[in-house]
């Protein structure tokens, strides 16, 4: 059994009414590594830039941006 993580960022800045762009703003991230986890590109998790996406949206709970899915 294999696990993959899934990165619900999409659906959170939907849920906001938010836009990639805005978020790049506030977690002084920039647009492209905000699209790249909004798509779930890449093979790692770079927790610095987690770390400020969360913070961005006043996220304590790292389980509202991540999902685990057991295949």
């Amino acid at each position: 059994m294999q696990v993959v993580v899934k990165i619900k960022l999409k659906e959170i800045l939907a849920e906001r009414n938010m836009t990639q762009s805005e978020l790049a703003k506030l977690s002084n991230l920039s647009e492209t590594a905000i699209s790249m986890f909004a798509r779930g590109q890449g093979n790692s998790i770079n927790k610095e830039y987690l770390s400020k996406i969360a913070s961005a949206l006043n996220i304590t709970d790292i389980g509202e941006i991540l999902e685990l899915e057991f295949i």
